[in-house]
């Protein structure tokens, strides 16, 4: 059985065949799609920012009251 699934593996050009037909495909899209996960990314930075200062905060309030 394991002999099956290595027959079906992908090559290096079939990848890049598929890549190509994908960007062909996708491509008037994909400056959109990375601008959004861009922004997703700097959304997700600012927030754990926000939760790594608010513990900080809660830790040093903790401290004060003892």
């Amino acid at each position: 059985m394991a002999m099956l699934f290595g027959f079906f593996t992908p090559g290096p050009i079939q990848l890049l065949v598929v890549l190509l037909v994908v960007l062909l495909l996708f491509g008037h899209r994909l400056p959109a799609l990375a601008r959004s996960l861009g922004r997703g990314v700097v959304e997700f930075k600012k927030g754990a920012e926000g939760l790594t200062d608010e513990s900080e905060s809660d830790k040093e309030e903790d401290v004060r009251q003892s």
